[in-house]
């Protein structure tokens, strides 16, 4: 038999995992309680001695009798319950008839796994979107070396720490309809030059007066995240103001040294390598323990030597995920980044990781196996090929080989474009991709 449309969003309530039918079931055993103890306290009562022989329906059989007593409680309690909710939620929820579907996904997501994703810049973003549809135990730890756009204005005017590639992080876990998370990825226009608000995200101007008024930037973080009521947290690797230095190999110049993440890429050039400057700066601790904890930890998608590397650099981190009894599993680009990575295959770019950290700290690789959109991709944009490895089956998901370097990786392959940006991860393919290959690797 079919529920009626209106009546679905209240049986929402009575579904496995929502924590609610146990407490209808303590409250009912309260209120028979109750009614016995106020029954037998009547019973004592001469006036009332005989009143109880009517109200107890006597002329009819003991089942009719417990059966109309106990659909008519039932009646009242769920009636007194649905009232109650929306008396209580219609401050909250303008539709308390949705509060139920939030609950429900609320709880369905705090089962989820315990994630850790490491990186920056859009790729990050990308994948956090499709996290929190799956769990909302996600942390994501967020490289503070930008000096470009916004982030970077801010940090030489003011010194803080650059705020962009976390607030791209808070808006990607926060509601994605939510009118506070499209304000937190407004842009001012040229226009606003005289103001001196040009290029400025008001997100990273947010977070940047938050650090001022609460006095440290990780507690703006915090309190920025509460403001977006974020599914997850976002932390930064380290709470120090580091510099990305680069050494690049020109012919017939030879290495040069670059200062600075937005000059690496557009330096032309070979990277060889990528350090930071200091080089000994402590990570979070909430980072640290988080990576400790976590049962699935996840480097990239994102710029490798610009996003990726500099997270890893924080040795305490790069430490914490060699310890780690998580799954780990680095996620190439599906495509190459002009400037960084022209002409790389899936094994480049792990040979890339290995000249930076310890080998085999992230031995599981996903990579992206379609590479049907291919021709749609800008100018000097080159898909990530798999090299010399077979390609996956029609299902894709599963492991099609090993790399082997100075250490070995098991490489994993799917399709996980996306077909309207062939440049890009799909967030939902990569999550997906990435919750099969958890369940495989913890079997």
């Amino acid at each position: 038999m079919r529920v009626p449309t209106r009546f679905r969003p209240y049986l929402r309530w009575l579904l496995p995992g929502m924590g609610v039918k146990r407490w209808l079931l303590v409250m009912a055993l309260g209120v028979a309680l109750l009614g016995l103890g106020l029954g037998i306290l009547l019973a004592q009562v001469p006036l009332f001695s005989v009143v109880p022989r009517y109200l107890g329906l006597d002329f009819l059989p003991v089942g009719a009798r417990a059966l109309v007593y106990g659909l008519l409680g039932l009646a009242v309690l769920i009636l007194g319950l649905a009232r109650l909710n929306r008396t209580l939620l219609s401050p909250f929820v303008p539709d308390t008839r949705a509060a139920a579907e939030a609950l429900y996904r609320h709880r369905k997501r705090s089962r989820g796994p315990r994630v850790v994703a490491i990186g920056g810049g859009h790729g990050l973003s990308t994948l956090l979107r499709g996290l929190k549809t799956r769990t909302s135990n996600i942390t994501a730890i967020v490289t503070v070396a930008d000096d470009g756009g916004s982030s970077g204005r801010l940090r030489r005017a003011l010194g803080v720490l650059p705020p962009g590639d976390i607030r791209n992080c808070l808006a990607a876990l926060a509601d994605d309809e939510a009118l506070l998370a499209q304000l937190f990825q407004y842009r001012f226009p040229a226009t606003s030059v005289e103001a001196g608000l040009n290029g400025h995200s008001f997100g990273n101007l947010f977070i940047t007066a938050m650090a001022e008024v609460t006095g440290s930037f990780e507690r703006a973080v915090l309190e920025s995240s509460r403001v977006l009521a974020i599914q997850g947290r976002v932390l930064p690797s380290t709470l120090h103001s580091v510099t990305l230095m680069g050494d690049l190999r020109n012919e017939p110049v030879g290495v040069s040294r670059v200062e600075g993440e937005s000059r690496i890429a557009s330096a032309g050039g070979v990277i060889e390598r990528v350090y930071l400057e200091p080089d000994d700066v402590p990570a979070y601790p909430e980072a640290v323990r988080a990576i400790l904890e976590a049962d699935l930890i996840v480097l990239g998608p994102g710029s490798l030597y610009t996003s990726l590397l500099p997270n890893l650099l924080v040795r305490e981190i790069a430490r914490a995920v060699a310890a780690s009894r998580a799954v780990r599993v680095y996620v190439c680009n599906v495509a190459t980044q002009p400037g960084e990575t022209d002409g790389y295959t899936v094994e480049d770019h792990v040979a890339a990781l290995e000249r930076h950290v310890e080998p085999g700290l992230f031995p599981l690789v996903l990579a992206n196996a379609n590479f049907a959109h291919a021709d749609a991709l800008p100018e000097g944009v080159e898909p990530v090929r798999l090299g010399t490895l077979p390609p996956p089956g029609p299902e894709g998901g599963g492991p099609v080989g090993t790399l082997h370097l100075n250490a070995t990786y098991t490489l994993y392959a799917a399709d996980l474009v996306d077909p309207t940006h062939p440049w890009r991860h799909d967030g939902r393919k990569l999550v997906r991709a990435l919750m099969t290959l958890l369940e495989r690797e913890r079997v």
